[in-house]
């Protein structure tokens, strides 16, 4: 007997130029539409604008997000963009087109984008969805187009549909589940279950690094949730520690527990889910949320807000 067929489909599209964008996503938008089913397109602008204007009056029949700004933080992707628009159809298959990784993305961003990239397959397994993923193989650099093998089983280019020989999401989550180290001067307050000194301390420090009240706000919020989580779930205390750096402020929470849901923090929550959206918070607030786990590690969530 023949294992079932996955309905879900995670494409890679390596595309040259603008003619080779739109011939790899614009069909896969119209066929969509064609078969009566909702259509998502979260890109950068520039891309958006080329998509916009090739759909013409098609374009209203579509969801369209600016990814830079909707995917701002990779960690807030699957539940606030790729979960909130499939989970709103249920019962018919969705196509999404998103483009997470575009090359004015950071050394520091990288990792979790893709991270993110490779945690869309354990996300919708079994989901009647197909989430289409270009790759700007002129702007990227060739490692992150073999980092697109290993976290898509099926690769799109110029020549062809062909199946990656590559394929390892899981080896690619391990692998960039990487170390954060802290730099000197940083700002810290160890083994606590103090949230009002957490707070405090974290004010003090981003108000000093120039960020405005309501960012300040979110902040704390995040850090609050962080120990929190810390002490509930982790090894009893956490250690917080924060900085300033050039065009960001930087905190953290450090517990010697061990993370073992990879997805913590990308589960939607659902209207009357009491608790456990503390980690789904922190993405939502923060403009990048980096996290490092393991036995004999612990684990360090790190959250960067842009000053």
């Amino acid at each position: 007997m023949r294992a079932p067929v996955d309905p879900f489909g995670h494409p890679a599209l390596f595309y040259r130029g603008a003619a080779e964008y739109l011939a790899g996503t614009v069909p896969f938008v119209w066929d969509g539409l064609a078969a009566g089913e909702p259509v998502a397109v979260a890109v950068p602008g520039d891309n958006l604008a080329l998509l916009r204007r090739e759909l013409g009056a098609d374009a209203a029949r579509v969801r369209l997000l600016d990814m830079t700004e909707a995917g701002r933080n990779p960690g807030r992707i699957i539940p606030g963009v790729l979960r909130a628009f499939a989970d709103t159809h249920p019962g018919r298959r969705a196509r999404i087109i998103g483009e997470p990784i575009w090359a004015a993305r950071s050394a520091v961003e990288y990792p979790a984008c893709v991270q993110h990239e490779a945690l869309i397959n354990p996300a919708f397994t079994g989901r009647d969805v197909t989430i289409l993923c270009p790759y700007d193989a002129d702007a990227l650099s060739p490692d992150v187009l073999a980092d697109a093998e290993a976290t898509h089983p099926v690769l799109v280019d110029g020549t062809g549909r062909r199946t990656s020989t590559a394929y390892d999401p899981e080896g690619v989550i391990a692998r960039y589940n990487e170390p954060l180290p802290v730099p000197e001067g940083a700002f810290e307050l160890k083994d606590t279950t103090d949230l009002a000194a957490a707070r405090a301390l974290t004010h003090v420090r981003a108000a000093a690094a120039g960020l405005s009240a309501d960012r300040v706000a979110d902040i704390e919020v995040v850090v609050t949730e962080l120990l929190s989580n810390s002490v509930e779930h982790g090894s009893g205390t956490g250690t917080l520690r924060c900085w300033a750096a050039a065009g960001e402020f930087v905190c953290e929470v450090h517990d010697d527990g061990h993370l073992t849901d990879p997805l913590a923090g990308r589960h939607p929550a659902t209207p009357d889910q009491p608790r456990g959206r503390g980690l789904l918070l922190v993405n939502h607030l923060a403009d990048l949320v980096r996290l490092h786990t393991g036995d004999g590690h612990g684990t360090t969530f790190r959250a960067y807000f842009r000053t």
